[in-house]
This record gives C-alpha cells, sequence and structure tokens, in this order.
C-alpha cells in the first residue's frame, strides 16, 4: 500500500541571498509553512553566513541535511520543504515547464538584484529569478541596503519595468510596533498581500483601536 501524499498549496520559491535581514525571510518561510504551502529553498554561500550571524543557524551546505534542518525549525511537515543547492540545475525552479510561478528573494542584496537584472542566471537562484521574469510570473525581491546609490536605483527601476516587486525591507511604525518581531510582522505582511495569502499578522491602516 502506498503512502497518501499530503496535498500542499501550490509551490512557492523562497531565496536567501546574502543581504543583512535574514529573519524576514525565516518567518516568512514560517508563514508561508503554516499556510499549507510547499516551499522551494533556495540559499546563496553568503546567506549562510548571515544566517548564523543574525539567527544563530549553521545551515548545512548539503539540500538534504539543510532540507532536515529548516522542516524542523518551522515545524514542516514531510516533504513542505526542500532546498536546492547553487548548481542543482536539475531543480524544477532551473525550468520554465516547472517552476513555481510565484518566487521571492527575502533578502536581497544589490549585487542579486544586479545579477537578476543583467539576466546572469550564474546560479539556481538567479536562474529561477530568470525564469520567473521570462514566464511572466510573480517575482517580489526585498533589497536591504542603504543608501541606494544610482548603480542600484537603476538596476531596480529596469526590473520595476519588467513587472517585479521591488519592496525594500522598511518597515512602518503606523501599527506601534512593541518589538523586532513586530518590525518583521510588518514586512512579511506586505508580502504575503502581494501574494494574494490573507493574514493577520499586523493591523491595518484605520483599523488602529
Amino acid at each position: 500500500m502506498h503512502k497518501a501524499k499530503t496535498d500542499f498549496n501550490s509551490p512557492i520559491t523562497l531565496a536567501f541571498s546574502g543581504a543583512s535581514g535574514a529573519p524576514y525571510g525565516l518567518r516568512l518561510l514560517e508563514v508561508l509553512v503554516a499556510q499549507n504551502y510547499q516551499v522551494y529553498v533556495l540559499i546563496s554561500s553568503a546567506a549562510r553566513v548571515v544566517l548564523d550571524t543574525e539567527s544563530d543557524i549553521k545551515l548545512s551546505g548539503n539540500e538534504s541535511k539543510a532540507t532536515e534542518q529548516l522542516t524542523a525549525l518551522v515545524s514542516a511537515k514531510t516533504d513542505q520543504i526542500k532546498v536546492f543547492g547553487k548548481d542543482n540545475w536539475f531543480s524544477p525552479v532551473a525550468s520554465g515547464s516547472a517552476a513555481p510561478k510565484k518566487m521571492i528573494v527575502c533578502p536581497c542584496s544589490v549585487g542579486t538584484v544586479s545579477a537578476i537584472a543583467m539576466g546572469a542566471s550564474d546560479n539556481l537562484l538567479e536562474r529561477g529569478a530568470d525564469v520567473v521574469i521570462k514566464e511572466r510570473g510573480q517575482l517580489i525581491l526585498v533589497p536591504r541596503e542603504t543608501p541606494f546609490s544610482e548603480i542600484h536605483l537603476e538596476n531596480m527601476l529596469k526590473l520595476a519595468r519588467m513587472g517585479v516587486t521591488i519592496m525594500p525591507a522598511a518597515p512602518g511604525f503606523y501599527h506601534k510596533p512593541q518589538t523586532i518581531d513586530d518590525l518583521v510582522d510588518f514586512m512579511v505582511g506586505k508580502i504575503l498581500d502581494h501574494l494574494s495569502i490573507e493574514h493577520d499578522l499586523q493591523k491595518r491602516w484605520g483599523y488602529q483601536s
């Protein structure tokens, strides 16, 4: 007798690049899993350093071990999270015929913004973003850099004109945040809004009482 396959919502690709802001990506992963989405995770070498520095998570460079680590971290179901290495060109993310239609790079370094804008596709993260753009899917980039140089702004403008959503990690304060988690949830909530995923992570404008 075959074990019944768990039914997940349509896969979403979540990529971590080497910018500061690992808590944003981790919280987004946690919420997507709680909402029963299957998540394909891409993590750059620099992102592993950031995860260790900002969240004390020493993520393995091995796909299977990293998958196990993240699965345990956010209490995901079996096969709900799949981590793909930067050179795994046989992953679904690498092909327009199989890649999810929605991808978020959170956090997104300005170097990654540049590579995506130029269509470099030198690693799976860049290729995944390139696939989503060419297939007219939904790509959200969450850059965390300040200040932005003219180079950064030109690259982001180029991508925005292609339909990419540029969402800098700039949380608001009108919801009167009391903790860092409140600020993280503000940004994660904005991302979920653009993915058309319902949530109650923060109070909305006009509903503060």
